[in-house]
């Protein structure tokens, strides 16, 4: 951190921090972002356009977003009371952190228990508020190590335990049997699972909050074609829901937003079908074809595939890069991701392109 006059005053723990910054430039094809193609129909369009010109401009959206959440809730088949939304599931992520950071009696500080690979926010947002964070190795196959969660929540004694499932980067879904016994090792923390991607999923563990109280979910429409919207949510008990809605920015949704959401979650279920049986028709598609041609792939069970290369992944990058293609590379991280990159599921004519030019990189 460089000096400057309000060093004194800034949070020490933003000097190990790095902002979150989006890969820059131009490129013809972007896979890098787990965004999902535009394949809405013509009259799907006109309607959220109509959803997203709001009237009455100069007056504040619905401070609770009382629709959407009715939206979700209906989705879900939960009460509106359990549901609280946000923009995107970071600022959730961000309320569930500002919430639940009492420190526990052993703990001096508070802490939480998340995974590694996974999505990044869980750590940047807790060390930013001064939080503590424990990272569990996945195992070989990137799912939970039962043993190591355990012994991370045994010391740790964490606030939260958040588990991405399907995950982030790796595309897979944890075990289920696996969850259940982390879930059961620490019945005094929220345990928070991220679905963001179960859209593209063969099996979901909504279940699994209904038969642990201290169990919630995350969901987002950002990865099913709407990610400009960014409306995410949480479900879980309404007695912690009504705790959170003290912490949650007043008007934290633009009206454009919550009706355009509430259209898609209602309304749209057909369109977004089609897209999720493109995005699984093609990434088996690209899983085939990048395994015949010599790449590993992760079975997954997300709008994006986990590659391992053969040559370093940092070369793979650059070449697809220079072609006009972005992926995201995990070369930085060392290790067992430093041949590994995540590459988004497009339109046929982009995942052509891409398998076209990564074939050069076997």
């Amino acid at each position: 951190m460089t000096s400057s006059w309000f060093s004194h005053l800034v949070r020490p723990e933003l000097a190990g921090v790095e902002a979150y910054v989006p890969h820059a430039g131009s490129f013809d094809v972007r896979l890098d972002a787990n965004e999902s193609p535009d394949l809405l129909s013509t009259e799907a369009h006109a309607r959220v356009a109509e959803a997203l010109a709001a009237p009455m401009l100069n007056r504040y959206p619905d401070a609770t977003a009382r629709e959407l959440r009715e939206a979700v809730a209906a989705r879900a088949g939960v009460s509106a009371d359990e549901v609280i939304a946000g923009c995107g599931s970071d600022e959730v992520i961000a309320i569930l952190l500002a919430a639940l950071d009492k420190p526990r009696p052993k703990a001096p500080r508070p802490r939480i228990v998340t995974t590694t690979p996974t999505f990044v926010m869980y750590r940047l947002s807790a060390r930013v508020r001064g939080i503590e964070v424990i990272e569990v190795p996945l195992d070989a196959t990137w799912d939970l190590d039962v043993s190591g969660m355990k012994r991370a929540i045994e010391f740790g004694q964490p606030n939260i335990v958040f588990i991405a499932t399907p995950n982030n980067p790796t595309g897979g879904c944890m075990s289920e049997d696996r969850l259940r016994s982390v879930i059961e090792s620490a019945p005094d923390a929220l345990i928070v699972l991220d679905e963001a991607y179960v859209d593209f999923s063969t099996t979901n563990v909504s279940h699994l909050r209904r038969e642990y109280p201290n169990v919630v979910t995350l969901g987002t429409i950002s990865k099913i074609g709407f990610a400009a919207l960014r409306v995410g949510w949480m479900i879980g008990s309404a007695d912690l829901v009504h705790e959170l809605h003290k912490i949650r920015q007043p008007y934290n949704i633009p009206l454009p937003s919550q009706r355009a959401a509430t259209l898609v979650l209602r309304e749209l279920k057909g369109e977004v079908d089609t897209l999720v049986t493109h995005v699984v028709t093609e990434r088996e598609r690209m899983t085939r074809e990048l395994e015949q041609i010599g790449f590993g792939v992760a079975p997954s069970q997300t709008n994006f595939l986990w590659v391992e290369t053969k040559r370093p992944a940092t070369e793979v990058f650059d070449g697809l890069a220079a072609s006009g293609i972005l992926v995201r590379s995990f070369a930085k991280s060392g290790g067992r991701l430093a041949r590994r990159i995540r590459v988004t599921v497009g339109t046929t004519a982009e995942n052509d392109r891409f398998l076209d030019s990564v074939a050069r990189f076997v």
